[in-house]
């Protein structure tokens, strides 16, 4: 399967809405779905840090960066934790780094770009919070579905017939 979101609005378009088109693809994973993990941050990637750590087996992180340029919430390190702890994705609100690397790696991974600029640990940011950003509501347990025609979310988990 090269695409999910058509076949899924095909058959579920009043269960989903579809996020604003800002992401750019860096993962090897185009395609990626789960359930929605929230952190929201600004320029301090310690919670991502924290939770790539954890089991992310059937969940997408979603991180609220603020839309900022000027660090990056993601690396190689970082998303390679997420690889061996079963994240399905990543989607930042922000940027990442190591782009090349991320690129190889089996995970979906969308982000407004790239600063190969790290960011600060201070430890700063909340988990399972409410994030409004690409003109939708991202909430804790709702589902997210990814690939190269963008990002959708759904209250329930929804399957293709």
């Amino acid at each position: 399967m090269l695409d999910l979101l058509p076949d899924l609005f095909d058959q579920y378009q009043p269960q989903l809405q579809l996020a604003l088109p800002l992401f750019n693809n860096y993962g090897g994973n185009t395609i990626f779905s789960g359930e929605i993990v929230t952190v929201a941050c600004f320029n301090d990637n310690s919670k991502v840090k924290e939770l790539v750590a954890t089991d992310g087996t059937g969940k997408v992180m979603v991180v609220d960066g603020k839309a900022s340029l000027t660090r990056a919430l993601l690396g190689d390190m970082l998303a390679e934790q997420a690889v061996k702890n079963g994240w399905q994705g990543i989607v930042i609100n922000g940027c990442i780094r190591d782009a090349g690397t991320i690129s190889t790696l089996p995970l979906g991974v969308k982000a407004l770009g790239c600063n190969p600029i790290k960011t600060e640990k201070l430890g700063i940011g909340e988990v399972n919070v409410s994030l409004n950003f690409s003109g939708i509501e991202f909430k804790a347990g709702q589902y997210i579905y990814g690939d190269a025609n963008g990002l959708a979310i759904s209250e329930n988990k929804l399957v293709l017939k």
